[in-house]
């Protein structure tokens, strides 16, 4: 019964691995689509203030970039009008004020000429759409010399309720910081996550140390082949196959955070006791931690595009998916964690430097499957998030993410994993195999942000990930005269399919 049980879970795993490694790889610390034109109306009264999101052109008048640098108007709402001529507007009623009117009918730099021909100081565009870059031709841009920008119409209408009719306003635009503490939370969250299942791995018994094996190279070839074609076909039917792959990781996940939770009670000693019904020997513990496991990834699945929450959730689902994912699969070998690395760098790399070449838009496959081809619709629950703290303004417009694929800890994780079976079978005290993948991995990461931060563009993280352990791994057996071993694995882990103690492929 309980072997039955475990084969499920291996397939869910297995599903949901792959599209986590189909679609994952690229967005090592990309940030969320960040348009850095957002900035910010900050309204008050005296008494009272508000900020808000507003999108404006660097190309138009430029903004303050400190509030204190920026200069105060008062602001004319005559959003009962679009602006696309001065009919029945008074010059008297808007010189020198800021004035706000709706979106449309006209373009925006039609707009702008009237308004600065009234004597406007500011123009605000109201819309009931989704906010976008204001722009125009180049010609047209030297023309206009008062900042315009982009807000909510639902923003203007709060903030009618809120002060009334008095209200003065500035705009600003704060820098963007490249550098971002979210970044250290991201390389905290990635190796304690690849530390942990290493030795989560070495500390299972050697009859149990996982229950799939990967052994063949040529399976691992059609494994990889296999996530190809997923990816493809992501590409072509994103809009349906989003909601089965959110069905497949509410459900992994799940799994994947009892089995974790229930190894933390074990080790504790907690809620050993159980009970019987109709011959059934239910644990208590085990009843418990399958209610809060699913709760919360029903939480998570409801609110999945709450972003200024559901993130914590998403993340904690996630390093639980990845820890149980290197439990639960095992490499048989070196050979086998050459091979498969190997074959994910150079999938990866071509999906992300290649297939621009191909696409419509000259956007990557890969980020297009791992974004969504919409920015506001579903996104495929695949990556580590964590917001953007230095991000303020883009943070007002919408939740920025520095986001980490589960791909880019699973694939090296697996051959720390590797490494902590190996020091067991060794018998080394040091751990020298893991640690030194461990720190192998840790620098790979590093020197991905670094590549990230000088070109400004998110990295494949697998690029620099696979050749940093891959050849620490190697070095380290060589140097200690293990490599024969180290290549081949030991006797007991490649299991044939008699046997009742694991899975091979």
């Amino acid at each position: 019964m309980i072997f039955q049980h475990t084969k499920h879970q291996i397939h869910a795993y297995w599903d949901a691995a792959c599209v986590s490694w189909m679609s994952s790889q690229l967005i090592t610390f990309l940030a969320q689509q960040i348009n850095c034109q957002e900035a910010i109306l900050h309204i008050s009264n005296g008494s009272t203030d508000r900020e808000y999101c507003i999108v404006h052109n660097h190309s138009w008048t430029p903004l303050s970039e400190t509030l204190d640098a920026a200069l105060q108007y008062p602001l004319v709402n005559m959003t009962s009008t679009v602006l696309c001529n001065a009919t029945g507007v008074s010059p008297d009623v808007v010189k020198g004020k800021a004035l706000v009117v709706m979106r449309g009918d006209c373009g925006f730099s039609q707009k702008a000429l009237v308004a600065q021909s009234l004597g406007a100081t500011t123009l605000l565009i109201a819309s009931s759409k989704s906010l976008i870059t204001p722009s125009a031709n180049d010609s047209e841009y030297a023309k206009i010399h008062i900042p315009l920008a982009l807000m909510r119409y639902r923003d203007l209408l709060e903030a009618q309720q809120v002060f009334g009719e008095g209200m003065q306003v500035k705009l600003y635009a704060p820098p963007h910081s490249k550098i971002d503490a979210s970044i250290a939370v991201m390389l905290l969250i990635a190796i304690v996550t690849v530390a942990l299942g290493g030795y989560w791995t070495s500390q299972t018994d050697k009859a149990d140390s996982g229950e799939l094996f990967l052994y063949s190279p040529l399976k691992v070839v059609f494994f990889v082949a296999l996530m190809c074609g997923m990816l493809v076909l992501m590409y072509f039917f994103y809009n349906v196959l989003v909601y089965v792959i959110i069905g497949i990781f509410c459900l992994a996940s799940a799994s994947a955070l009892f089995s974790c939770l229930d190894a933390v009670m074990e080790k504790l000693g907690c809620g050993t006791g159980s009970f019987s019904i109709r011959n059934f020997n239910l644990s208590v513990r085990s009843l418990i931690l399958a209610a809060v496991c699913i709760s919360i990834a029903v939480v998570w699945g409801v609110y999945r595009n709450e972003d200024r929450w559901i993130w914590i959730l998403q993340d904690l689902l996630g390093i639980a998916f990845c820890l149980n994912f290197m439990k639960t699969i095992s490499l048989s070998n070196f050979k086998i964690c050459v091979i498969l690395l190997s074959l994910l760098l150079v999938y990866d790399v071509f999906f992300v430097f290649i297939t621009p070449f191909f696409t419509k838009n000259g956007v990557s496959i890969m980020v297009q499957v791992a974004l969504g081809p919409d920015a506001s619709g579903e996104k495929l629950p695949v990556v580590m998030r964590v917001p953007r703290f230095s991000a303020w303004a883009q943070n007002l417009c919408g939740m920025q993410f520095s986001i980490l694929g589960y791909g880019d800890i699973i694939v090296p994780g697996l051959l720390v994993a590797y490494c902590s079976r190996f020091d067991v079978w060794i018998n080394s005290s040091k751990k020298i195999y893991f640690v030194s993948c461990c720190i192998a991995y840790l620098l790979g990461m590093i020197v991905t942000f670094a590549v990230m931060l000088l070109s400004g563009m998110g990295q494949p993280a697998l690029l620099y990930l696979v050749p940093f352990t891959l050849i620490t791994s190697a070095v380290v057996a060589g140097c200690r005269g293990e490599m024969r071993q180290f290549w081949a694995g030991t006797t007991y882990e490649v299991r044939g399919p008699e046997s009742s103690k694991g899975l091979c492929i």
